[in-house]
This record gives structure tokens, C-alpha cells and sequence, in this order.
């Protein structure tokens, strides 16, 4: 579940990105949230997929 939001917030990030509409600083915290989520998941040793 943390992982499924966790590749929606990479994803919402990029097209920000990629699409150059971004909410300001928004969207970084979106991604930072992200990968702080997959770290968590990574340090507790549970399943990534």
C-alpha cells in the first residue's frame, strides 16, 4: 500500500517535471515524502513489489 502511494508521488513528480506545471516547492515535498516512504520500507526489510 505505502509503496503503491509512494510510486504515485514519483510519478505525479515527474510530470511536474516534464510538463513544467509544477506547484512550486509542492511537489518536491511529494517526492521527498516518497522515497522517505521506500527508505522506511527498505530499513524495516519488508517486500518493496
Amino acid at each position: 500500500m505505502i509503496f503503491t502511494i509512494a510510486i504515485i508521488l514519483i510519478v505525479l513528480w515527474l510530470l511536474g517535471v516534464v510538463t513544467a506545471y509544477t506547484l512550486g516547492g509542492f511537489i518536491h515535498i511529494l517526492l521527498v515524502i516518497a522515497v522517505i516512504m521506500i527508505l522506511v520500507r527498505l530499513i524495516k526489510g519488508e517486500k518493496i513489489l
